[in-house]
């Protein structure tokens, strides 16, 4: 089977239990505190990892005990690290993360070392390019490695996905070289000015996003679901599977990981579009980033009981 190489973030989450979300200013008392290995990036590599799929990533953490944490729990699953750098001059990145009693979450990044991911990191990565079906990346990295990855995976015929989070400016340069982009509902905003609240208004930020230079425009909705926008095809609407939202952290990222594990095994876009949506829902259902994040088995029962 041929790899996923992902590019990107490695963090800690610090995640706190609270009833309700703060406002500017106040003080609340929460519930729980824990912490738990994230980054979109790892847990983008760890969902597909757990999919079965063979799994490398590029990235940086600090030489510190949440660095080595991180790698070694990527390691457990699977997931090759040896293209993810330990940088001896900054701290491993971290996300606090409060999350309310309706699942709802704000997150703060200080990014640390995955500031520091490079088109050196890239280069020194050349092999697995090679050996790689799919390519992923988000924006928790700067944005000129991520374009140069993308030149160096289309060099070498490899499916480009692009989670763009968090969402800043694209040039059509960038976007052109990408199979296929996946926002969600406020990055979607954010990227083409249009307010995304329902299906219509999805499909006509899909369609700026076409016009801006993306092949392709997956559009998460939450609970309502998916929008996929495939060259000149009506849009398609991916239906939400339901469940009991407890944390909707890894959510997106059980979602990317898993449409580039689908699409890695040659999966037509319509089974690939329908495992995503079950692997994102399956991850809403518990608490934490990757100690949601679905196994094959688990996704794999989930559908056999949703057919």
């Amino acid at each position: 089977m041929p790899d996923i190489l992902v590019v990107g973030s490695l963090n800690m989450d610090l995640i706190v239990r609270t009833p309700r979300l703060p406002a500017p200013g106040e003080t609340i008392l929460g519930t729980t505190f824990t912490t738990a290995p994230g980054g979109k990036g790892a847990n983008q590599a760890l969902a597909a990892a757990r999919l079965g799929a063979p799994v490398k990533m590029i990235g940086r953490v600090g030489a510190d005990d949440f660095g080595k944490t991180l790698r070694t729990n990527l390691n457990a699953v699977g997931v090759d690290t040896q293209y993810v750098t330990l940088d001896a001059e900054a701290a491993t990145g971290i996300a606090s993360i409060w999350v309310d009693e309706h699942g709802q979450n704000s997150i703060i990044v200080a990014p640390g070392a995955n500031g520091r991911v490079a088109r050196s990191d890239i280069d020194a990565a050349a092999s697995a390019f090679r050996d790689a079906r799919v390519v992923v990346a988000q924006l928790e990295v700067p944005l000129d490695a991520v374009h140069y990855c993308f030149q160096i995976a289309r060099k070498n015929n490899c499916l480009v996905i692009l989670n763009p989070a968090p969402a800043q400016p694209l040039t059509r340069k960038i976007l052109e070289l990408v199979e296929v982009v996946v926002p969600n509902e406020t990055e979607t905003t954010q990227l083409t000015g249009i307010p995304v609240q329902d299906f219509e208004s999805a499909q006509n930020a899909a369609n700026v996003l076409k016009q801006m230079g993306a092949r392709r425009v997956l559009v998460t909705l939450g609970d309502k679901g998916a929008l996929f926008l495939d060259s000149d095809a009506p849009a398609q609407h991916i239906p939400p599977f339901a469940v009991q939202a407890v944390d909707t952290t890894a959510a997106g990222d059980a979602f990317v990981g898993a449409l580039a594990a689908a699409l890695a095994r040659d999966k037509d876009w319509t089974t690939s579009l329908r495992e995503a949506s079950a692997a994102g829902a399956l991850a809403a259902t518990k608490l934490g980033a990757q100690p949601s994040l679905p196994t094959r088995a688990e996704l794999d029962e989930f559908l056999s009981r949703s057919i």
